[in-house]
């Protein structure tokens, strides 16, 4: 059987260094890259949000339309019934 010297496990130890900090590194750049996607992803959820509240609006005035064309027209089939001088 091999004898492990110190040296031996020195060399080793380094690798290990070696290989983490290598992880480390690797752990950043993917940390960089899901910061930069929730950036986008919240700047999408406001857009959305955003068009949203642009649907409402048009909603509102596409019905306050739709009332007063009820309202007219309903004016005018009663104007029909009604005598004129």
């Amino acid at each position: 059987m091999a004898e492990i010297s110190s040296e031996l496990v020195y060399e080793l130890l380094k690798r290990v260094h070696a290989d983490i900090a290598e992880l480390k590194f690797g752990q950043r750049g993917l940390e960089e890259e899901m910061n930069a996607m929730r950036g986008t992803m919240v700047s999408m959820h406001h857009d959305i949000h955003n068009i949203y509240s642009v649907l409402d609006r048009h909603d509102q005035r596409l019905e306050r339309i739709e009332n007063r064309l009820e309202l007219r027209e309903l004016a005018e089939a009663q104007a029909r019934f009604e005598p004129h001088p």
